[in-house]
């Protein structure tokens, strides 16, 4: 009778644990698929513009140069939000966030659309960049506090290829639509998206809740918001995500022309060079999420996957290779970049708080932002004088950086431990 007793008790419990399981994935994946998705809107409203200059310069009688200081308006706002909507994704929880941010996403880039003076440009610029400023905050909050620790390094995986696809989708959409009818058209088109993806978000909204500790409940709620702030792995995360973002500025601006002038590569060649390597950063990125399963490995990863880059990107200076080879070779150094994404958002993970996610997130992002601002600055030079070589054997460097940062995170989060 116990006998028969034991075994149907745990008949039931095994009975039960596999649609447990099955809640938990279907709960998990939904999370990663919702919060994937706003990250591509917020790639995506990156790059509406970008393509567009062309068209933009001859409407508005403006110089490529004042083209470019829209970039620079929109990182420079996005990174100032950045850090402070951290706060209040803390205070208030990600969803109404979100939201807001998309919001202001969408009415940006129909802003773009009815634009009659390069100023009007500007001022919409400044609206999308506040709502830009606000998704990895809120995506990661949602990502920590709500996807299962198993299956961090896939959500990681997913958020991130989510980015590199809505890299993708922008200048697809945008020039298509320009070439059918006009940028306005392909603008307005832009806006309808984000406003599409939103209405999916909404309904499912319920998805997207979190509980937040309100104010001066047990000593560890918001009103503690700038103790964080005394964390040293914080700030070297904030460094790392500050030359990974050079790392991606030279990639998407500069490397691609660069290697032509050294390797003599056509310029079809050259358009398909990001292309590959944004393509092969995705796939990376799938065998990335695999490999972050295991924690405890984050740093060996980055430093593998940024080394394999690094060394790549030293070839494409010293070397000398047939102008089809330079392709490959960026897709080389997708993949490997790829491969180490999911673990750089892990190293941040194991170094925030579990009160202040949306804070640190804030602060630590807000390095991306800084990053992609100055690396045009320094390397645009570069390349204005020809340093077509430099600009490589540069990217080859920070690469190196990256990897140090990454166990300099490492060394200060276990320093703290120990003093704790």
């Amino acid at each position: 009778m116990n006998t028969s007793s034991t075994a149907n008790v745990a008949g039931a419990a095994a009975t039960a644990t596999t649609p447990a399981t099955a809640v938990s994935l279907r709960q998990d994946a939904s999370i990663i698929g919702l919060v994937g998705t706003a990250h591509l809107i917020s790639h995506f409203s990156q790059l509406l513009l970008a393509p567009l200059f062309p068209w933009l310069k001859e409407e508005f009688s403006v110089s490529y140069a004042e083209l470019g200081f829209l970039m620079t308006i929109f990182f420079v706002v996005s990174c100032a939000v950045q850090a402070l909507s951290g706060f209040a994704v803390d205070r208030f929880g990600p969803r109404p966030v979100l939201f807001g941010g998309l919001s202001l996403l969408g009415i940006a880039a129909l802003g773009y659309s009815i634009s009659t003076s390069y100023w009007m440009l500007a001022g919409f610029a400044v609206i999308a960049g506040v709502g830009n400023g606000v998704f990895h905050p809120v995506d990661y909050t949602l990502i920590n506090r709500k996807v299962s620790p198993s299956r961090l390094g896939h959500a990681y995986s997913v958020h991130g290829i989510t980015g590199s696809l809505g890299w993708a989708l922008a200048p697809a959409l945008v020039v298509t639509l320009t070439f059918a009818w006009s940028w306005r058209v392909a603008l307005v088109a832009a806006g309808l998206l984000v406003f599409a993806v939103m209405g999916a978000l909404l309904l499912n909204r319920d998805k997207l809740t979190l509980d937040v500790t309100p104010p001066g409940k047990g000593g560890a709620g918001p009103d503690n918001s700038l103790s964080f702030l005394r964390i040293p792995a914080v700030w070297m995360c904030f460094a790392f995500f500050f030359w990974y973002a050079i790392v991606l500025s030279v990639v998407q601006a500069f490397a691609p022309e660069a290697a032509r002038y050294l390797h003599g590569v056509p310029l079809a060649l050259v358009a398909m060079c990001l292309t590959i390597y944004m393509v092969c950063s995705a796939g990376g990125m799938v065998l990335g999420g695999f490999l972050a399963a295991e924690p405890a490995r984050c740093e060996r990863i980055v430093g593998i996957g940024f080394g394999a880059a690094a060394v790549v990107a030293l070839l494409l200076a010293l070397g000398s290779f047939a102008a089809w080879m330079v392709p490959v070779l960026f897709g080389a150094m997708g993949f490997a970049s790829g491969i180490a994404a999911p673990s750089r958002d892990l190293l941040v993970k194991r170094s925030t708080p579990d009160n202040a996610s949306g804070r640190v997130y804030g602060v630590v992002y807000a390095g991306l932002d800084i990053g992609q601002a100055v690396a045009p600055l320094i390397f645009g030079v570069m390349m204005d004088h020809g340093q077509y070589r430099g600009v490589l054997l540069g990217l080859a460097l920070v690469q190196a950086v990256l990897i140090a940062n990454a166990f300099n995170v490492r060394k200060v989060r276990r320093t703290a431990l120990a003093n704790a």
